[in-house]
This record gives C-alpha cells, structure tokens and sequence, in this order.
C-alpha cells in the first residue's frame, strides 16, 4: 500500500510538472509571436530568438505570404498567362499533363461564379460532387478540388500556396526556386543566381547578411532585382505584372520551449508604414495554436 501510494504520488508530480511545461511553453510561442508582430522588427531581427534560464524560450521565423501562388489571383479571370504559371509550377513537381488539365480545369469550374459554365476536362457535377462557384478560402480547399487529390497528399505540398486577397502578384524578395522557376522567361540558371545573391554568404533567406536591394517604396520591383534575375527593362515587361516586392503581407511562426515540451503559433499578419512614420500591424490570418511536440 505504501508503495502504491508512492507510485500515485510521484505520477501526480509528473503530470503537474508536464502540465506546467506546457502552460510555459505556450506562454514562450506567444511571447515570440508578440515580439514579432511589433512593426519595426524586421526577419533578421535578433529579438526573435531567445533563450532563457529554466530550458524556457521561443525561436520565431518570419517569412514573405506573398512569396507564395496565389491560387484565387491565378485562376482569377482565367488569364491563360496566369494560369500557366500555375501550369508550369505543377509540372516542375513532375505532375503529368493530363493530370494537370484535370486540375487545372477543376479548380476553374470551383471557383468560377458562373455555375452554368462546365470546363472540358473538368468532371460533372453530381450529389457527391458540386464545387462552390466562388474563392478559395483555405489551402486546404485544394483538397476538395476533382484531381488534386494526389498532390495535396505530399508532404509540404502546400508551402508554395496562398489564398490570401492581400496577395497577389508574387513577391521575389520571398518566393521559393519553384515558384520563380514558374515565372515567365527566368530560366534555372537565373534563378539559382538570384537566389545567391538574395540569400547572402549563409545560404539563408531573412538573415543579416542578405544582399540590401535597392527599396523603392511600394510594391515596384528595384531595378538592381531585376538585373539580379538577368533580365534586361524589355524582358522584365512581360514578367512585371506577375511580380512585385517587399509586399507588407508576413507569416510569423513561433516555438516555443519549456524542458522537453515545445508548442507553435503560427499567423499571418500584414505591416504597414502610416504617413508621418507611424506603423501598425494588422492581423489577416488568424491566429492558432497548429501543431506541437514533444522532443
């Protein structure tokens, strides 16, 4: 009976201890993620990571939303020159040609307003299937979509993907190499030497030794950029309406640690820079506790 009681004792210790764990580990993530949302901290900012005494503390990274595909942006329209970036982008992740005019003409038919208008490849509606005739409203909407079945199964298939209104044309400063491999006229050569020049020395995007383009002030892609992508004033107009740069549009991921317990915001918020100096961040993702672990 005494080792009984013991036993009971030293589990109830154990999972008050976790309990506790957890209660701070949240606490760090939101810290993060409060540091992170002040509108003068920039990605390379060092306030973003911080280890304190105890095993307590939170490691944030902050990237570009719109260096994603905006999935409502390309459809909208059913601009072909949009559309085949989306085209392109599946291809480079070996999505054979048929399937993607089964995608391709699917995702149309959902998003499409008219619900009389049926694309070619595109699979009659039934009972079990009637697509929404209106904008995506999440990523994971793809999902539902006839064809995209396969590819949303992959593991981090949807890191290139946005539906966010906020963005639009696809901002380089952030973009993936697929995603700027999809572009018109930028060839895998230009790419990779964008991408090197971008990152700096560390091969890591949003550090301190990223190569400081010229800021032009809104959403206008420098002119150092664009000769960083090779291509000349002529070339760069037929890509100028698929890209811009620096957009306000950010995604803020925090984990934070406590012991042996970890847990994770992760929310999309948009800084903007007011007349006079004044700055603010306002949120366009909501913010959610996604995923957590134990290590």
């Amino acid at each position: 009976m005494v080792i009984a009681w013991a036993l009971n004792i030293n589990s109830q210790l154990a999972v008050s201890t976790n309990a506790s764990r957890v209660l701070a580990a949240e606490a760090m993530a939101s810290s993060g993620a409060d540091v992170a949302l002040h509108p003068l901290i920039q990605p390379s900012s060092p306030n973003l990571h911080r280890q304190l005494r105890g095993g307590e503390g939170y490691d944030v990274q902050v990237t570009g939303e719109c260096g994603r595909l905006n999935v409502n942006f390309l459809t909208q329209g059913e601009d072909p020159r949009k559309l085949q970036v989306l085209r392109q982008y599946l291809s480079l992740k070996g999505v054979e040609l048929n399937d993607i005019d089964l995608m391709i003409d699917s995702l149309l038919d959902w998003v499409s307003p008219n619900a009389g208008l049926h694309h070619l490849n595109a699979p009659p509606e039934s009972d079990n299937y009637q697509p929404p005739h209106a904008p995506l409203t999440s990523v994971d909407d793809l999902k539902r979509v006839q064809g995209w079945a396969e590819f949303t199964s992959r593991p981090g298939w949807d890191k290139d993907f946005t539906v966010l209104g906020n963005c639009g044309p696809i901002d380089v400063a952030w973009a993936s190499r697929d995603v700027l491999r999809a572009l018109p006229g930028l060839g895998d050569d230009s790419v990779d030497r964008f991408l090197q020049v971008r990152a700096g020395p560390d091969g890591i995007d949003g550090t301190v030794d990223d190569y400081p383009f010229t800021a032009t002030g809104g959403a206008s892609v420098p002119p150092d950029v664009q000769a960083a992508l090779g291509l000349n004033p002529q070339q760069f107009q037929q890509l100028q309406a698929f890209v811009q740069y620096k957009a306000p549009v950010l995604r803020i991921v925090s984990v934070g640690k406590s012991g042996n317990v970890s847990r994770s915001v992760e929310m999309v918020v948009q800084k903007q820079m007011f007349p006079g100096g004044a700055a603010a961040a306002i949120a366009v993702g909501r913010p959610q506790v996604l995923s957590w672990k134990e290590l």
